[in-house]
Parts: C-alpha cells; sequence; structure tokens
C-alpha cells in the first residue's frame, strides 16, 4: 500500500477560476461621470426635463393620488354598499355582540307578573325562607310584587329563543295573528327593568324577534304588491318605489297591520311594533321618513329612563332601513337623552332612593344607545352638517362659532368627540378643551375626555399655535390630578404630539410628574400598563439609547415597572441596543447589564420549553455579544465573567460566552504582542463554561473551535486537553440526550469531519504514538448505538483522508510556525508512515464489511462509490488496493443502474488514475 503524493498549491491553481481585472468601462457597477452629475442634478433640483430615468422611481402621475382620494373611493364604496343594506345590518351585528360582551348575562334574573310567557315554560327557582325574607328586608317594595319569581340568565335566553322560533312556526303556518300576539308579549318583556344589568341582553334578544317580524311583514306585504291571489305576477317592484306602484289589495294589507299596531294598549311595545315595521311605510307614503318625528315624541311619554334610552336606540336602527333619511330624529333623541341624563344626575340620592352607585351603572347601561346615535349622525357627514348638527345639539351658535360656553354632559361629550371628523377636531381643538373643563358632571370620567381628545389630535396635528396652547393647558390640568391613574391616561394621549413637537421642558414636566406619583409607592396593575404605553413611545422616539438614558426620571419610572409589562420594556430595550453596532460606552453597558439581569430576573430560563422564552435569550445574546470594550480586552473578558455568573440558566449565552472568549482570544494574538497569559486566560474560561452546555452538539463544536484557538497561539497542550474533551464528548451521546435524532446524526459527523481536519495541524505524540487520536475516533464506530452504516462509512474516509495527508511530506495548512509540525517532527521517520498504512489497512477493511452489512441495495451502492472515490484519492492503485476498487466497483454495479452518472464519473476517475500496467489490465471489471 502507497500513499498517493499530493501537491496542495499545484492543486488549487489548477481548480482555481481564470481571473482578469475588469476593464472599468465595461464594470457592471462602473456609472458614467455625466450619468452620475445627471443623477444628482435630478436628485437635488427634480428637473422635469432631465433625462434620468430611475427603474424604481414610479412615474410623477402615478405618486398623484392624495389620501383624500383614497378616502373618497373607500366612502363611496361604502355608500354603495349601503344602498343595498348590508352594511347598516352587519355594523348592527357588530353593535349587538359589543353590547353582549360589555354587559354579559347575570346568572339570576327576577322575572315580574308581566312576564308570563317566559314563567309559562321557564323553570322557576324554589328559595328557602331565610333567603326570602333577606330579599325582602333589602328590596321590600320588589319583594312585595305579585307573582315575583327568579330564574336563571340562560334559562331566559332560552326561552326568548324558543318564542322566536315559535314565532317562525306560526307565521309560515300562515298563523299571523298568533305571530302578531306572540311578538306583542316580547316586545312587552322591554318594560321591564327591574333586573338593571340584564336589560341590554334582554334588548339584543327581543330585538332580534322584532327584527325578524318586521322582515317577514315587509315580504308578505312586498308579495301581494307583486302578486295576484292566484300566484300571477303582477309587477316586480323597483329597488326605491314609491307609494303609487303598490296595489290596492297591498296598501290595504300594509295599513291593517299598522292598525292592529297602533291598537296595542302599552306604549312602549306599542312604539316597539312601529319600529319593527317601518320600512312599510314606504308601501303607504312617498316619504316615510316622515313618520319618526311622531314616533320621536311618543317617546318621549315613557318615563323609565332606561327603557326609554334603548328605544330610541332600536329607533335609529330602524330608521337606517328607510330608503333616505335625514339626522333630525337622531338628534332629537340625543337631546332628549341628554335631558335625561342630567334629571338623573342632579336627582338627590334620598328623592328616587337610589344610591350613586346605582346612578352610575344606570348611565353606563344607558352608554350604548348614545353611542350608536353618534356613528349615525356623524357618519359620512359633510362640513356644513357637522356645523348644524353641532347647534342643533346646543354647542355652538352658528356655523362660525361651533363651540359656545354652554356645558354639555360628560358621556354625551366623549362620544360626540370620538365620532367628529378629524379636521374638526384640529381646527377647534382649544374650543373642544374649553368644552371639556366646563363639563365635569359625574356621568363620565374627565381625564377620558383628554385622553380622547390628545388621540384624536394625533391623527392630524394642528397647527403649532394650536399644539402649543393645547399642551400649555393640559399640562395644567392634570398637575392637578392627585391619582397616577388618571395622570398617566391623559399624558400617555399626549405624549406623542410632545415628541413630535419637541416640547422638551414639557417632556420634563410630564416625566417629573410620573415619577412623583409613581415612585415610592406601590402602584397597581392599570398603572403598569400606562407606564408601558408612554415609555414604548419614548423607545420609539428616540434613536440613539445614551439620548434615552439622559432623559430625567426615565431610569427611575422603568425600576417602577414589574411583571409582563417590565419584560416587554426591557426587550424593546435591548432590541433598540442591537441595531446601531456594538455598544462601546461603558456606561450604557451598564445599564444594560441591569436591564439583562431584570429580563432574567423576570423570566423563568431554567424551565425554559416554550417558544416566547427565545426572544428574551436571543436578546440578551445579542447584547452580550454587540459589546465591545475595545482595546480593554481584560476588561471585556470580565465582563463576560459576570455575564456567566449573571445569566448562567440561558443555555444559548453560554455558547455566545464561548464563542465571545475566543475572539478574544484571536484579537491578543493579531494585535501584535506577545499577550499568551490572556490567551491562556480566555481558553480556561471557554474550558470551564463548556461542561454546563446541555447540547452535546454545541459542546464538541465549541470543544474544537476553543482547540484551533489554542493552536493559533502556539499552547499544544491545552490543545490536546480540549480535542480529548472533545471526543468524551463525543462517547457520552447517549449519556446525554438518549438516541439523537437524525439532524444531530448529521451534525456529529460533520463536526467530526472538521475535528479530522483540526488534527492535520496537531503534532502527533511519539509516547502514545501518531494515531492515538485516530483510533479513539474509529472507536465510536463500534461503541454508539446510533451508528448507522452510512454514517460510519461517512466517519471512516474522513479518518482515511486525514491519514492520507498526514502522508504529506508538506501539509496543507500550518497554525503556528513556532512549534513543530508532523511534517517536520517525524521527517524521515519510517515507523510514522508505517502506523499509518497499519491504521488505514484495518480502516479500508470496516469499510468493506460496512458496506455489505447495509441492507439498502440503493444506500449500499452509493456507500460504495464514496468509499472508492475516497480510497482513489488517499492511496495508488496498486496490487494491494487494486482488490478493494474492483470489489466496491462491483458492488456499485450490482446495486446501481449502469447509467447511474455517480457510478460512470467513478469510473472515469478511476481510468484517470491508473499509471501502471497492473491497474490497466483491471479495466476488464
Amino acid at each position: 500500500m502507497e500513499f498517493r503524493p499530493r501537491n496542495y498549491t499545484a492543486e488549487q491553481e489548477s481548480h482555481a477560476l481564470p481571473r482578469s481585472r475588469a476593464d472599468h468601462h465595461h464594470h457592471p457597477l462602473f456609472t458614467p461621470l455625466p450619468s452620475l452629475i445627471q443623477h444628482q442634478v435630478y436628485d437635488v433640483e427634480d428637473s422635469e426635463n432631465s433625462n434620468f430615468i430611475d427603474p424604481l422611481r414610479a412615474a410623477d402621475t402615478n405618486l398623484a393620488v392624495s389620501v383624500e382620494d383614497i378616502q373618497y373611493v373607500e366612502s363611496s364604496s361604502t355608500v354603495a354598499s349601503e344602498a343595498t343594506g348590508q352594511v347598516p345590518v352587519k355594523e348592527w351585528t357588530s353593535f349587538k355582540r359589543f353590547i353582549m360582551q360589555k354587559f354579559p348575562v347575570s346568572k339570576m334574573v327576577s322575572v315580574s307578573s308581566m312576564s308570563d310567557v317566559i314563567i309559562r315554560t321557564g323553570k322557576a327557582h324554589v328559595k328557602s325562607s331565610a333567603s326570602m325574607h333577606l330579599e325582602e328586608l333589602d328590596d321590600p317594595e320588589k319583594f312585595a310584587e305579585e307573582g315575583f319569581k327568579v330564574i336563571t340568565g340562560q334559562e331566559y335566553v332560552s326561552r326568548l329563543h324558543e318564542l322566536k322560533d315559535e314565532i317562525k312556526r306560526a307565521w309560515c303556518a300562515e298563523d299571523r295573528v298568533t305571530a302578531l300576539k306572540l311578538s306583542i308579549k316580547v316586545a312587552k318583556l322591554l318594560m321591564d327593568t327591574s333586573v338593571l344589568q340584564f336589560y341590554p341582553t334582554l334588548f339584543v334578544l327581543a330585538t332580534e324577534v322584532l327584527d325578524m317580524l318586521g322582515d317577514m311583514v315587509w315580504e308578505r306585504i312586498k308579495q301581494r304588491a307583486e302578486f295576484a291571489e292566484d300566484g300571477t305576477r303582477l309587477c316586480s317592484l323597483p329597488e326605491n318605489f314609491i307609494a303609487s306602484n303598490i296595489s290596492a289589495d297591498a296598501k290595504e294589507t300594509c295599513y291593517n297591520w299598522f292598525c292592529k299596531v297602533g291598537s296595542i294598549r302599552e306604549l312602549l311595545p306599542r312604539i316597539y311594533l312601529e319600529l319593527a315595521i317601518l320600512p312599510c311605510w314606504q308601501f303607504l307614503l312617498d316619504r316615510p321618513a316622515e313618520s319618526l318625528h311622531r314616533l320621536v315624541q311618543m317617546t318621549r311619554g315613557l318615563a323609565d329612563p332606561l327603557a326609554s334610552a334603548y328605544c330610541r336606540l332600536f329607533m335609529a336602527h330602524c330608521a337606517r332601513k328607510l330608503p333616505s333619511c335625514d339626522t333630525g330624529h337622531l338628534i332629537t333623541s340625543v337631546n332628549d337623552i341628554k335631558v335625561i341624563l342630567t334629571r338623573i344626575l342632579s336627582t338627590k340620592e334620598t328623592e328616587d332612593g337610589k344610591s350613586t352607585g346605582d346612578r352610575k351603572l344606570l348611565v353606563n347601561l344607558m352608554e350604548p344607545t348614545i353611542e350608536y346615535n353618534m356613528k349615525c349622525i356623524f357618519k359620512d357627514a359633510s362640513q356644513r352638517q357637522v356645523g348644524n348638527v353641532l347647534v342643533e345639539l346646543g354647542l355652538g351658535r352658528n356655523q362660525v362659532e361651533l363651540f359656545g360656553s354652554n356645558p354639555c354632559v360628560s358621556i354625551v361629550l366623549h362620544h360626540l368627540l370620538k365620532e367628529l371628523p378629524t379636521e374638526v377636531v384640529s381646527t377647534n381643538a382649544v374650543d373642544i378643551l374649553n368644552l371639556i373643563e366646563c363639563s365635569s358632571d359625574n356621568s363620565f370620567d374627565q381625564c377620558l375626555n383628554y385622553r380622547l381628545l390628545g388621540f384624536r389630535l394625533c391623527e392630524r396635528r394642528p397647527q403649532m399655535d394650536i399644539v402649543n396652547a393645547v399642551v400649555d393647558r393640559i399640562i395644567q390640568v392634570v398637575i392637578l390630578f392627585d391619582k397616577l391613574d388618571d395622570y398617566l391616561k391623559v399624558v400617555d394621549a399626549f405624549i406623542d404630539i410632545v415628541l413630535q413637537s419637541q416640547m422638551d421642558n414639557h417632556l420634563k414636566t410630564i416625566l417629573e410628574g410620573i415619577s412623583e406619583r409613581a415612585c415610592n409607592k406601590e402602584i397597581v396593575e392599570d398603572e403598569v400598563v400606562g407606564l408601558q404605553s408612554i415609555l414604548m413611545k419614548l423607545l420609539s422616539h428616540f434613536k440613539d439609547l445614551e439620548d434615552l438614558f439622559a432623559l430625567c426620571h426615565f431610569l427611575e419610572i422603568l425600576d417602577v415597572l414589574y411583571g409582563s409589562s417590565r419584560n416587554i420594556i426591557d426587550m424593546q430595550i435591548l432590541n433598540m441596543a442591537s441595531r446601531n453596532g456594538n455598544i462601546h460606552d461603558q456606561t450604557t453597558i451598564k445599564l444594560l447589564f441591569e436591564i439583562c439581569q431584570s429580563l432574567h430576573d423576570g423570566i423563568d430560563f431554567a424551565n425554559m420549553k416554550d417558544d416566547k422564552y427565545q426572544q428574551p435569550a436571543r436578546l440578551i445574546c445579542r447584547y452580550v455579544h454587540m459589546v465591545d470594550y475595545g482595546a480593554e480586552l481584560e476588561r471585556h473578558l470580565t465582563f463576560l465573567v459576570e455575564c456567566r455568573g449573571a445569566f448562567g440558566s440561558i443555555n444559548e449565552l453560554k455558547e455566545t460566552l464561548v464563542h465571545s472568549s475566543n475572539c478574544l482570544a484571536t484579537k491578543a494574538l493579531k494585535d501584535g504582542q506577545k499577550r499568551i497569559s490572556f490567551v491562556k486566560s480566555c481558553i480556561a474560561f471557554s474550558e470551564v463554561t463548556i461542561p454546563s452546555i446541555s447540547t452535546y452538539i454545541s459542546q464538541l463544536n465549541l470543544y474544537i473551535e476553543t482547540a484551533e484557538v489554542a493552536l493559533l497561539a502556539g499552547l499544544v497542550s491545552h490543545s490536546d486537553g480540549l480535542i480529548d474533551s472533545a471526543l468524551g464528548c463525543l462517547q457520552n451521546v447517549d449519556l446525554i440526550n438518549g438516541s439523537p435524532t437524525q439532524i444531530d446524526i448529521d451534525g456529529i459527523v460533520s463536526s467530526i469531519r472538521k475535528l479530522c481536519s483540526l488534527l492535520v495541524m496537531v503534532p502527533g505524540n511519539p509516547e502514545l504514538g501518531v494515531t492515538y487520536t485516530l483510533k479513539s475516533i474509529l472507536s465510536l464506530t463500534d461503541s454508539q448505538i446510533w451508528m448507522t452504516s452510512r454514517i460510519k462509512i461517512r466517519m471512516l474516509c474522513a479518518v482515511i483522508s486525514l491519514s492520507a495527508t498526514l502522508s504529506q511530506n508538506k501539509l496543507p495548512y500550518h497554525p503556528n510556525l513556532e512549534f513543530l509540525s508532523n511534517e517536520v517532527l517525524f521527517y524521515g521517520d519510517s515507523s510514522y508512515v508505517q502506523e499509518l498504512f497499519t491504521l488505514s489497512e484495518h480502516v479500508l477493511q470496516n469499510i468493506v464489511e460496512a458496506i455489505e452489512r447495509e441492507p439498502s441495495r440503493a444506500a449500499r451502492g452509493s456507500m460504495a462509490l464514496e468509499a472508492c472515490n475516497c480510497i482513489a484519492s488517499s492511496f495508488e492503485i496498486n496490487h494491494v488496493t487494486l482488490p478493494v476498487y474492483s470489489k466496491l466497483i462491483e458492488t456499485a454495479k450490482s446495486c446501481l443502474s449502469a447509467k447511474d452518472k455517480y457510478l460512470q464519473s467513478t469510473i472515469n476517475f478511476l481510468d484517470k488514475n491508473l499509471s501502471t500496467s497492473e491497474a490497466r489490465a483491471a479495466t476488464a471489471f
């Protein structure tokens, strides 16, 4: 057996691609000087006559689409879709869902005697005498009502669903009288407001029944108008038909329905039923919306404020079904609700027997009616229409003075401000602020109106004089707030304006106010959320961490945060820190280290199994990687030691620390100074850190990497110890994580190949033998249960290639010229080459046996070719190796197709290397 001699330098040159200096006139990245000048003129002067055409710059005509145009398209499509009635239906469905979520179903519901339709099939709960006596003491008047019973909220809901099905069945059976009677009973349920919290749920369920009835009546009358009694089609009504298009029979049927509804004795169900069939006025009147004025007047006869408010809510919904309708009835409804709210808020507790809490609950329950009416009033309203609405609502004298000095009910003002067009808010911000200040009743938290104003101003920032006036006033307002929560709600809304307008004095005042109210006291969860929002806005505004940390009270406020909010802010800061390159400032490094500690303490990294822990771990690792102490290498190594002690539970960080330590050692070697002691310290740091890493493949790679650094420094003994540790890691694979996966195995094989390439530079040990490490690698092929034939062949081929390389008179690469490599250390020693031969013969035998044991034919043929190529690259073809080549090629031919490209290329490679007649005789196979 004879190793094949190699000239690595000549081989590198022969395989290198031809190179030639590029002509600068034909270089693909070259820009001629005239074009460069032309480009600059285009950018600076934006000349329309410039001939420069940027393929990434769209034409000016394409950029001329403004925000107003986009808004116009959206509004146009909205109007078009509303004509079909789909948008109002979707909005109403969404709004009902919102009501149900805001006021969930009560567990228990009291049912009065008027609700016999519910009790008829519902299961009333029998109460003990003790509980009944307690309820009688709590509310003797309610308990004294005849037939007062209690059922669960779910039973009440189920009964309403049953009623809806009964009405539908009666209608389908053409028993319309029964359907109407049951619908009237459902409407009567809305007269019962004894359980305030349940009323919104009752309203949603009852109006679903009434909407269904209204749709069925509409279809009934439309059918009478389009078809005769015998089913003959008389006509097809257009979408916007008028009363003159309707036949007399259809009108009579329609009029009959309104008469039946008008005969209902109770006012509230009579209004609800007429609203349910309100669109049917189109069959009788050319202007069906005129009937709304009468219904608005009728609602003033409802004494109960909650029932009255929700009746107006249903009216606003039903009015949207009409073909055309102005906002007059909506404005009247809002004004009426304002009167009701004023009466409720001004009534003393002794006058109505209700506590302040009950009145606040009542106002809270009435809020959806205000919100929906405001949405309908300002939907698609023009600038002039908005002015008229504000005047009719009593807020302004005329179109010029939209906001006067008259106070408004706070909760009404809130939803008015929410729906006003952005232009009106930004133009009249100071007047709106005056209105908020003078509207300070108990119906709504005033600080929420200040907050809403701030958010609305952010939609379109007003002129600078208005901004200054508003912010100055807001600062004076929040100074008077004692509660941190109220303070945060307002300043959170205005902080963006303060930052964008560069109001540094106001920013300082705001942060000082937060510090005074937050520090040295325990803050609650809502306040933590407010602080998080403000700090996130500060982080988004400032691009430089040094400027952020320099803000007065910023770090004090940061220390107040806790829980998930603190973790979120910490991660955002670390994300900012890793954007702009390395971190050099030592003060910033220290502050970020403390932030990392806070994040580490706030997350249980020791039990890190969820993906949510990965991002914090990556950010901390990224911070450690970005820290750069420059020439102060010792200080940097000390920093790594501190990080290992502080963040030891993060497995990924330990890998980062080893990488950083090895980089420091390499940097110390490159600066031209003999700093071997420092390099030894870095290697020692890595040696101590690597065993604590839980992933065995990571340990293996880090041991190899650190061994490379040791060789670079000429520390052969250190590299030997690290290589032994790497081999020990390989031997304990099964003891660490059990049976490895296929991905792990591929990684291990890749690492072993890398280790073999490293061993080219490692001087052999004359005492233990030059093949001592190679034999340790070979032992793995027999001792590991995960070692398949395919993996074994790849490892054995790597050993063959290493042996062939070590046998050369000149090695392909050297790490350090200060210590003797194998080519010098064993020069002329025949026992050195003989030891490599002996090992190679053993490996060849193992290769042949491993291939024969492979059960898969395709895999066996591929493995034979892989081994054949490796052997042909390492040994001369002679009488010793020829039988091996022959056996491997025969195995490949028997397992693979004769047209297999891998097989053909391998045979061609062997033919090319045949140099003796004996080898030429082997072509017969």
